[in-house]
């Protein structure tokens, strides 16, 4: 990671015995650990930035193969943030929030500075009109490899969850 991107981001790691969290997206029970970052308004931080984020959830969930999924919804909404969100202003700020559930839950929150956008006026990708644009694809994408994708505060904010794996382990104690 870049001395920028260490400099810049703030890393805050919590173990609770207790979700505290205000939203009803976490079991009031469920012990966790969390990460929070922040990071300035530049996509050459975004690939280090998750390669590092993603280290971290590997180390609380045990996915079939690796967490494909979750890595490329974070690529994904964390550039959409930054380019569409923070119109790439260095001065605006991209937050992450991540908690990596006992049980191999994965729930993400990027909040972006902009002024937000509606999400259900974005055309569907998949239709043959819109299959040469360009743009348009991040948020469908998010939608299809994430469990629940919910947008808020006008779709400045985008929260993010991946149940755990039904049937296997998923809980491993952080080397």
């Amino acid at each position: 990671m870049s001395e920028e991107m260490t400099t810049e981001c703030r890393l805050e790691t919590e173990e609770m015995t207790e979700a505290r969290a205000a939203s009803p997206r976490f079991r009031p029970s469920a012990s966790f650990v969390a990460v929070r970052n922040t990071l300035p308004s530049d996509v050459d931080l975004v690939s280090p930035f998750v390669d590092q984020l993603m280290r971290f959830i590997s180390r609380y969930r045990v996915a079939e193969g690796d967490n494909f999924e979750i890595e490329l919804a974070l690529r994904e909404a964390i550039v959409n943030a930054i380019v569409h969100g923070n119109q790439e202003d260095p001065r605006k700020r991209v937050h992450v929030n991540c908690r990596c559930m006992t049980d191999g839950e994965v729930s993400v929150t990027i909040e972006d500075e902009g002024i937000g956008f509606r999400s259900d006026a974005i055309p569907d990708p998949t239709s043959p009109e819109n299959r040469l644009r360009t743009h348009g694809r991040g948020v469908y994408l998010m939608k299809t490899l994430m469990d629940e994708v919910d947008f808020e505060q006008g779709g400045s904010v985008v929260h993010m969850r991946k149940r755990a794996n039904a049937g296997s382990d998923a809980t491993r104690k952080p080397q």
